[in-house]
């Protein structure tokens, strides 16, 4: 959406129709503002939208309505057909398009007065009147496409906002002033295609609403006897999206498999909902950025790992700019993958992660090296007397000393808004009015922490949320709600932020994985008894493997509809014939390869996006953190933006009425008196290394353990001249105990020398590889 005229939305629409269009009416929450659309129900495959350039009040509204019938009285004259809050978009599969608007809406939170909602509950219209649909709108491929546009259930997941753009983060918000098309062509708006033709026909936004798909969860919590709010977000990439075993690991253009960016959100409860202090932190998850993939299975529950190579990474470094271009330097990468199997999987991907990491920084400045920490989660999980989240705990207090957070300072003043105010301006709402405010950073975040396992979902979740409750501990201290900026494991409010993350978990997990995230690290933080805690990961495992094995096909199928990466075509085969990859060529501007192979339902990490995009990097979407460099400055990052040049044409609408006559549903005389009572991966000397594998636990390990703690790596990693490298040890459950050791020492023979941090700010100046 974007504001008019003194910062209104259109928020609330009612929908009439008459035999020859769709009238849609829009108004803002005030009551001030009223706008007309006109739809076309005579074409019977083209889309034509008109808008009236009139603002009307709500009593000529009421008139106009009421012209309209009386000239369309022959023809059954004016009715009304619903209530909705914001169009989603308009979809063509083989015959008429059809309109998808929300019906019903729910609040969800509150961000600087302005309001964030979920869908309720969607439906979609067919645009023509019955007697021009053509014979294709009732055939059975027809009639397969529209189920499986409605299988993406957009009552789950789904969240937006008219008035504050929830697809960036607050600091972004705060740098970049662009609204309208511009926040559409982001990443993590799901409806972009689905919006693509009427916003380029209309040249605006106000009739549209912008879809984030992934986690909003927003509550008030208590500290010290002050009460603030928790925000939670989940933003999940609409590039490269799809289910777990369907997308891995990165495509040709940088695009990773299961990108989720989190931001957390806190500031203090106030009467107005007008904090004077919000703080932000961002995290990021996505698949390991090499080209691999894995074959869906149903005789085996862990399907081989493929790895393609990839000259020069080139897609893993293109990946790693877009990070940059994101939330600027430095990058921090924690692999919780594992270090040894009896049968290598995991650990072939550890070790080619390590040698694109290795071979990626070799061509940067110190400055601006990737930050690379090993951590094999399921190791030490394993292991007695380890604590994980302890330890997950200081590591991201570390990140925390690089990458810093948000912190702002909100004045308000009775000036109107002046949008070329520059950073540091900010839309604030009060009482359904916008008033002028400067967001003045005390703090700015810059760089991120990008944490992930092999499917991004249940280690990560751990990782993620240790880094949250460490940020939490800070940014209530910069709040001054705490006199600490630290909150302990056993503190009530870590009980609190564990559901909001545990809650998330499941959550995303169910999006790609096919069921709840496996939350045992969380279970036995809580005490909660052994023998439960291993039936409900059993069940998730078995409900996991079912559903990749057998459901997320067409699940991935839905997705490609609605993103718009297969576009129906009369004469070409239907999606559900096809390998997943293969509707990347067959698309509107594309066309079917003679070499179709076997139809194996997945999709390769390198497939591509339907159309190319050759726009210039300076006209696309720039650093969040106020950084326009590059990751590599000889190289541009291609196709920051999604390409815009398949959009369906539209053409302007006449205004003839049809003849014909129809059935009504509302006489116009009652629905008059309704409307006036009621009327929206080396040489690791010389990077930037840290390995976590290596925690001793004071002689409690197995033989397992033992044997790995006997080398770095061994196998994976073979030949590789390692320089100067340090092992932690955990005595216990003291987290205190650390020494600096060759990495073949036993634990035993650890003793304490030096602070944890002090070794973290050596890692990063100098490099070299900091062992657990």
């Amino acid at each position: 959406m974007e504001a008019m005229r003194g910062g209104k939305f259109l928020q609330k629409f009612r929908l009439y129709e008459t035999r020859s269009k769709f009238y849609l009416v829009g108004r803002d929450k005030s009551r001030t503002l009223w706008r007309v659309l006109k739809i076309d129900r005579l074409e019977s495959t083209d889309l034509g939208i008109q808008e009236d350039p009139t603002s009307y009040t709500e009593n000529e509204c009421q008139e106009l309505l009421w012209r309209i019938h009386e000239g369309n009285r022959l023809t059954g004259g004016l009715k009304f057909v619903t209530k909705c809050y914001g169009i989603i978009g308009f979809m063509k599969f083989l015959g008429p398009y059809y309109m998808v608007i929300i019906t019903r809406r729910r609040k969800v939170g509150t961000i600087c007065g302005h309001d964030i909602y979920s869908i309720g509950k969607s439906e979609m219209i067919a645009i023509p009147c019955p007697i021009v649909c053509p014979n294709v709108a009732n055939s059975r491929d027809e009639n397969r496409y529209k189920r499986l546009l409605c299988s993406v259930d957009l009552t789950k997941d789904f969240f937006f906002s008219y008035s504050y753009n929830i697809m960036r983060s607050l600091q972004k918000n705060i740098n970049d002033k662009n609204t309208g098309h511009v926040v559409y062509e982001t990443m993590f708006v799901w409806n972009e295609f689905l919006t693509r033709a009427m916003r380029n026909h209309l040249k605006n936004t106000d009739w549209t609403v912008a879809l984030v798909h992934g986690f909003f969860k927003q509550s008030k919590l208590s500290v010290s006897g002050k009460d603030f709010w928790l925000t939670l977000i989940a933003r999940r990439s609409r590039h490269f999206a799809g289910t777990r075993f369907m997308k891995r690991g990165v495509n040709e253009k940088g695009r990773v498999a299961n990108d989720v960016e989190t931001e957390q959100i806190v500031f203090e409860d106030t009467p107005d909902d007008i904090p004077s202090q919000i703080t932000s932190v961002v995290q990021h998850r996505g698949s390991i950025p090499l080209v691999w993939f894995q074959e869906t299975s149903r005789l085996n529950i862990r399907p081989e790992i493929t790895l393609k190579s990839d000259v020069d990474y080139k897609a893993t470094r293109l990946h790693f700019e877009n990070l940059v271009l994101r939330y600027g330097n430095p990058i921090v990468i924690l692999n919780l993958i594992k270090t040894r199997e009896k049968k290598p999987r995991e650990s072939l991907l550890r070790a080619e992660f390590a040698k694109a990491i290795h071979y990626i920084n070799k061509g940067l400045p110190d400055d601006k090296r990737l930050k690379f920490l090993h951590m094999d989660l399921s190791k030490l999980s394993r292991r007695k007397g380890t604590n994980v989240l302890g330890l997950l705990n200081k590591v991201a207090s570390d990140v925390l000393e690089l990458t810093d957070l948000l912190h702002c300072e909100i004045t308000i003043s009775s000036k109107p808004l002046d949008a070329s105010s520059g950073q540091g301006s900010c839309d604030i709402k009060i009482n359904d009015d916008f008033c002028a405010a400067t967001m003045v950073p005390l703090l700015l975040q810059k760089g991120v922490l990008r944490t992930n396992c092999i499917d991004c979902l249940d280690r990560t979740n751990v990782a993620q949320f240790a880094y949250g409750l460490a940020a939490l501990g800070r940014q209530l201290h910069v709040l001054k709600l705490t006199e600490e900026p630290k909150i302990d494991l056993h503190d009530p409010l870590a009980d609190d932020l564990m559901d909001f993350y545990e809650r998330m978990g499941d959550t995303l997990a169910i999006q790609y994985g096919g069921s709840a995230a496996h939350n045992k690290i969380f279970c036995e933080q809580r005490g909660q008894w052994k023998a439960a805690t291993q039936s409900q990961e059993f069940l998730r495992t078995l409900q996991r493997y079912y559903n990749n094995a057998y459901t997320d096909p067409e699940k991935q199928d839905a997705i490609n509809v609605f993103l718009g990466h297969f576009q129906p075509q009369q004469g070409k085969p239907p999606l559900w014939k096809l390998d997943s990859d293969q509707h990347y060529n067959i698309g509107r501007q594309g066309t079917l390869s003679e070499e179709t192979g076997r139809f194996i339902k997945r999709s390769l990490s390198d497939g591509n996006i339907l159309c190319e995009n050759s726009a210039p990097v300076s006209d696309r979407n720039v650093g969040e953190n106020n950084t326009a460099s590059e990751l590599l400055p000889s190289q541009q990052l291609d196709d920051i933006r999604e390409p815009t040049d398949s959009a369906p044409e539209i053409y302007m609408c006449e205004t003839n009425p049809c003849p014909s006559t129809m059935p009504g549903r509302h006489s116009i005389s009652e629905e008059r008196q309704s409307y006036l009572k009621r009327l929206g991966y080396p040489e690791l000397h010389s990077s930037n290394f840290l390995d976590l594998d290596l925690l001793s636990s004071s002689g409690n390990s197995c033989d397992e353990e033992a044997f790995e703690r006997s080398s770095i790596i061994h196998s994976p990693l073979d030949g590789i001249s390692v320089g100067s490298t340090t092992t932690y040890s955990e005595p216990g459950h003291n987290d205190e105990g650390r020494d600096d050791t060759d990495l073949s020492r036993s634990s035993s023979q650890l003793s304490d020398s030096r602070d944890y941090s002090d070794r973290f700010a050596q890692w990063v100046a100098n490099g070299g590889m900091l062992c657990y």
